[in-house]
């Protein structure tokens, strides 16, 4: 990485910079291994800023920011387990320069779980929004720490999975790798299915909540809406939080 002129600057200082000055001028970066790949990560003493996939991080970050970049020593930490293991809550974040909106969308999809996927409409109903889809799938196009803000795990209603930050391709490689029934998805969004309830628990969820897959064929009965859900006696589920209709 060519060295940044602003950086030799401040590194000439006869003394110290005060402290977090640097903070406010640059960023720190490293590479690490990531799921679809090598990934450069971007960090300031707030948190991870930035995660780029491919060729071009820096003048993406530069352009993006407006500010270098110095190397890193080792990543912060937490950053290599998240990765691994797709669960990145234990990773703090510094989503500074994100309207509220933003940071409220990427707050509600950091709480999907591995191996699940939520609609697009439901991200917007739980940050507040419920008209607002098409700004939703426009902040997550634009989220700065994909993987970390797993956006991979918002799709549409009928399974596809839509469009992401580093491809399509790439999405349904992180969803297959944890575990996500997509197929299973769009098979019953064929069947106008968009939730499943056990007539053990009575409860209603959406298809890949971890509560829904337990579900016995015997004890299983698909519905449309929440709607007809609830007109059969059936509460929405406490975890995956399917709390309005999503799909008309």
């Amino acid at each position: 990485m060519t060295p940044d002129p602003l950086l030799t600057g401040l590194a000439a200082l006869a003394v110290d910079a005060p402290e977090g000055l640097l903070d406010r001028i640059a960023a720190r970066w490293v590479s690490v291994p990531g799921p679809i790949g090598e990934l450069g990560v971007a960090f300031t003493d707030q948190g991870v800023a930035y995660v780029h996939a491919g060729e071009g991080f820096a003048e993406a970050f530069r352009e993006r920011f407006g500010r270098p970049l110095l190397p890193a020593a080792r990543p912060p930490a937490g950053l290599l387990p998240a990765l691994r293991t797709g669960r990145p809550s234990g990773v703090r974040l510094d989503l500074r320069g994100l309207s509220p909106f933003q940071r409220d969308v990427l707050e509600v999809v950091r709480t999907i779980p591995r191996g699940e996927v939520r609609p697009y409409a439901w991200v917007a109903a739980q940050a507040g929004r419920p008209g607002a889809v098409r700004a939703v799938g426009t902040a997550l196009g634009r989220n700065p720490v994909p993987l970390l803000v797993p956006c991979h795990r918002v799709t549409r209603s009928d399974g596809v999975a839509g469009d992401y930050v580093f491809g399509p391709a790439a999405k349904e490689r992180l969803l297959l790798a944890e575990g996500a029934d997509l197929a299973r998805v769009r098979e019953l969004a064929g069947e106008r299915v968009f939730y499943l309830a056990s007539d053990t628990t009575g409860v209603v969820c959406f298809p890949t909540c971890h509560n829904a897959r337990r579900i016995t064929p015997r004890h299983r009965h698909g519905f449309r809406t929440l709607a007809q859900a609830g007109a059969a006696g059936y509460r929405p589920c406490r975890t995956c939080r399917p709390g309005q209709d999503l799909t008309g």
